[in-house]
């Protein structure tokens, strides 16, 4: 008899079923929510498991891992699609919910989630505290220029270090202010100071990579543009077509097809949200600031010139995340060409 296992995992318990081949339970019950724990378990009640299955979500990575060097056969359920087949039960509890996922699995009606290497994942989270720090100086320097406004004193067009420079400069003499605007200029420096110690591990991290140096050579793409989407990515062999790769970004357009009303909207905008982001901003140094000609960059100024800058900037976004692929499979560079050519 074969076994699956369906798996509702929370910070501190996690709910198992154990279904046969006709689906149904042959053990149900809840253990601490760790890998030893858990893996304990399922050898115990499903001695002849075939597959297991979790939601993606907070603890998903470290499970996925562990339970893989542990040996199981598991897979990490898109929770969107969980979340649709699991509406379908009148009563919502952690025990209905790891009954519903054992089925889920058992029947294969599931999008499995590629989970990401670890060292993936150790890049990314440095990619993620560097935009929450670069938040965290946006929201203060505005702050600090609110302030000043109040007793009219205008900053004015300072950004980075100069700003420090030009906040003494307009408050010097007024010793009331400055005390006030010092405590929010020392915390402000520290965090200037936090991002440009993450900004040299990114550069230091692309120049020793294979990979990332020669994503680099497409124009308008950077070391933290470069690093954030070969992370995104992990195993470049997921895509089976190089159109999907805009696709997985939110950088195609969304549709709605039902009867006779087929609507196409804008683009969806799922998948990794900061790569999107780098992506589009890439963009718009290609076709600004890249003064070398390219085919890339015509094809875009041509596009802007019929449909607006803005949204030629996300048809470029799209072009550089299929090149970028591209380029990582085929071991390639870009390939700059003859403005004639």
């Amino acid at each position: 008899m074969k076994h699956y296992v369906g798996l509702d995992v929370s910070m501190k318990e996690t709910f198992i079923c154990v279904l046969d081949d006709n689906g149904e339970p042959v053990w149900q019950g809840k253990t601490k929510s760790n890998p030893e724990a858990i893996c304990r378990v399922i050898n115990k009640r499903a001695p002849k498991l075939i597959k297991a299955g979790f939601e993606a979500g907070p603890l998903s990575t470290w499970h996925w891992h562990e339970f893989k060097k542990m040996g199981l056969p598991v897979v990490c359920l898109d929770a969107r699609h969980a979340k649709a087949a699991l509406s379908m039960q009148v009563n919502k509890t952690d025990t209905n919910d790891a009954y519903g996922l054992a089925q889920i699995v058992r029947t294969g009606w599931y999008r499995e989630v590629k989970v990401k290497s670890m060292e993936s994942h150790v890049i990314r989270s440095l990619l993620a505290v560097r935009s929450q720090l670069i938040r965290v100086r946006t929201q203060m320097s505005n702050q600090l220029r609110g302030i000043l406004k109040t007793f009219g004193l205008i900053v004015g067009p300072a950004y980075g270090r100069s700003l420090e420079k030009r906040v003494h400069e307009l408050t010097a003499g007024n010793v009331m202010v400055q005390d006030i605007v010092n405590v929010i200029l020392d915390v402000w420096k520290k965090v200037c100071d936090q991002i440009d110690k993450l900004d040299q591990e990114l550069v230091q991290f692309s120049r020793t990579d294979e990979v990332c140096r020669r994503l680099m050579s497409v124009p308008g793409v950077g070391p933290v543009t470069a690093v954030a989407f070969m992370t995104a990515i992990d195993n470049p062999d997921r895509f089976k077509r190089s159109s999907s790769v805009g696709a997985y970004f939110g950088l195609t357009p969304g549709r709605y097809q039902s009867g006779e009303v087929d609507r196409t909207g804008r683009i969806s905008k799922c998948g990794d949200q900061r790569v999107r982001s780098y992506l589009y901003e890439a963009a718009g140094v290609l076709l600004l600031r890249v003064k070398k000609w390219s085919k890339l960059k015509a094809w875009g100024i041509r596009l802007a010139a019929r449909v607006g800058f803005k949204k030629a900037k996300v048809a470029v976004a799209r072009k550089l995340s299929i090149i970028l692929y591209r380029i990582w499979i085929d071991d390639s560079t870009f390939q700059w060409s003859e403005k004639n050519a």
